[in-house]
């Protein structure tokens, strides 16, 4: 996606400059910050196409960022990919439920790096799905307005809270949703629905699908997200 513009806020200069040379190879135009503040100046100045955006920053962080461009009426759009640290978990979690979009662990390989950019700007360039949108993915094929799952062509039997959790994974395929984020989205008639409860739905539901239920991925410490096509 040549000339696609991409700020990336990042206070380390050898990881700034490894993420410029890579994005600037591919075609896209890079604009660097070196700070959390700094960052959100060049964003008033100019929005992107995409945010990278480190967590840890001086003067603001990169979760404060991110709370203001989601509290913004300009800005919350934005497209937010994350770069953290390993092990910084809690932070991941609290990023994506602040709408982050995806994130990178460091260290990192620039091919992964460069993946997840192209696939967050996939998904945000496609057509808003409606609820009420049939939804097929390889052999699986969701009919919310008549609540019905086939896999293969064959129907199955889900509870009305296992077609909840299924419909709203396989609405944004690749995005990575934390177990607080599905509770939220899923008010579950027939199964209390918490964040242990996630967990049992998910089993229940790759039971039912079959091979199809290897489309539901475990991102560990995070939550789930819905394999791409």
């Amino acid at each position: 996606m040549p000339n696609q513009q991409i700020l990336v806020v990042e206070d380390d200069e050898d990881i700034l400059e490894l993420v410029r040379y890579n994005l600037a190879r591919e075609g896209y135009q890079v604009t660097l910050a070196e700070s959390g503040e700094a960052g959100l100046k060049a964003l008033q100045k100019h929005l992107p196409d995409l945010l990278i955006l480190d967590l840890m920053l001086p003067e603001i962080d990169g979760l404060e960022v991110c709370k203001r461009i989601r509290a913004s009426e300009t800005m919350n759009q934005l497209p937010i990919l994350m770069l953290t640290a390993k092990g910084e978990e809690a932070d991941i979690v609290t990023g994506l439920e602040l709408g982050a979009d995806d994130y990178v662990t460091k260290p990192f390989s620039p091919r992964i790096l460069l993946a997840r950019v192209r696939a967050v700007l996939r998904r945000r360039s496609q057509p808003e799905i409606r609820d009420d949108d049939s939804i097929r993915i390889h052999d699986l094929a969701i009919h919310p307005g008549r609540h019905e799952v086939l896999v293969g062509g064959e129907r199955v039997e889900l509870t009305h809270t296992e077609f909840q959790v299924l419909h709203f994974l396989a609405r944004r395929p690749g995005w990575v949703f934390t177990r607080y984020q599905i509770v939220d989205a899923v008010h579950g008639t027939d199964y209390a629905v918490t964040e242990r409860s996630v967990d049992v739905q998910i089993v229940g539901l790759r039971k039912k699908l079959g091979e199809a239920g290897k489309l539901i991925n475990t991102v560990r410490g995070v939550g789930y997200r819905f394999q791409e096509k």
